[in-house]
C-alpha cells in the first residue's frame, strides 16, 4: 500500500531528489541544472511512499497551476503510483478553486495523462532534450 501525501521543499528536499535525481538526471539524461530550476521552494510538491516509508513517487504544481516533475522510480511504475499522486494534485487543485491545469507530457506518457482526463493543445517541442505536449484539465468537467 502506498500513501501520498503533500509536502513542502523545505520538509522533503531530500526525499524528493531520492526520486527525481534516479529518473530525470539518470535514467533520462535531464541537466541537473534544467530538472532543479530554482523553482521547487515555491511549488506544492507531492511525494508517494512505500510501505516501508521509502520515497518512490513525486510531483509539484507550481503557482500558474502548471503541474510538472512527475517522476516514479523505475520498480514502481505501471502499479498505480502516478495516478496517485495526479489524483492529490486534482483534488488539491480543485479544493484551491483552480479551473484548470496545465503540464507539458513526455509524450510516451500522453495516454497516462488523457485516461485522467487531460486533452493535448498546441504543437509538440521539444524540452530538455525529448519531445513533449501542452496538456490541460478543465477542473469543473473533471
Amino acid at each position: 500500500m502506498i500513501r501520498v501525501q503533500q509536502v513542502t521543499w523545505n520538509d522533503a528536499e531530500e526525499a524528493i531528489k531520492a526520486v527525481r535525481v534516479p529518473v530525470f538526471i539518470d535514467e533520462q539524461q535531464v541537466p541537473y541544472e534544467i530538472d532543479f530550476d530554482g523553482s521547487d521552494a515555491h511549488c506544492v510538491h507531492w511525494l508517494a511512499l512505500s510501505e516501508d516509508g521509502l520515497p518512490i513517487g513525486t510531483a509539484r504544481l507550481m503557482n500558474d497551476y502548471h503541474f510538472g516533475r512527475m517522476a516514479v522510480l523505475k520498480p514502481w511504475r505501471k502499479r498505480g503510483v502516478g495516478r496517485a499522486i495526479m489524483l492529490a494534485a486534482i483534488e488539491f487543485a480543485k479544493a484551491q478553486g483552480f479551473a484548470s491545469m496545465h503540464l507539458n507530457a513526455q509524450i510516451e506518457a500522453m495516454g497516462f495523462y488523457r485516461q485522467l482526463g487531460f486533452k493535448a493543445y498546441g504543437e509538440r517541442f521539444i524540452d530538455a532534450g525529448m519531445p513533449h505536449q501542452s496538456m490541460a484539465l478543465q477542473l469543473d468537467a473533471a
